[in-house]
């Protein structure tokens, strides 16, 4: 997939006002809050900017933080890892990587095979049904 450049302005015409603070200005949903955190049917969960495919419900797990969290995305080559500095935390944000947006960040603390929690928001987020 080739990566997708748009301006400022093409992004604020096709996001809606929150989809771009939390894909283009780094913010996040509060806990709880988002339409896909507690979702269990089966599906793709792509991207809201470009609709690239980044994870799967077979890797979907509770883990009890209020947003949607994988244990591992669809293709690793379609997300990037960012160190983040912000509010006086180390972080890893985690970055559509065709379209830059953020999605989130991943932390070890999550379950096996991969010991990995992708934290994501559901704004950054669309649904595709697989049943």
């Amino acid at each position: 997939m080739s990566k997708v450049h748009k301006t400022e302005a093409q992004w604020k015409a096709q996001l809606s006002p929150e989809e771009y603070i939390v894909t283009r200005q780094k913010g996040t949903e509060p806990a709880f809050s988002g339409r896909y955190w507690n979702l269990d049917a089966p599906g793709i969960y792509r991207c809201v900017a470009c609709s690239t495919a980044l994870f799967s419900s077979d890797t979907k797990f509770d883990a009890g933080c209020g947003w949607p969290s994988y244990f591992d995305p669809i293709n690793p080559d379609n997300v990037r890892e960012e160190p983040d500095y912000s509010h006086g935390m180390v972080r890893t944000e985690i970055v559509c990587n065709i379209c830059d947006s953020h999605l989130g960040h991943v932390f070890p603390d999550g379950p096996p095979p991969t010991g990995l929690r992708y934290c994501i928001n559901s704004l950054a987020l669309s649904f595709e049904a697989t049943e």
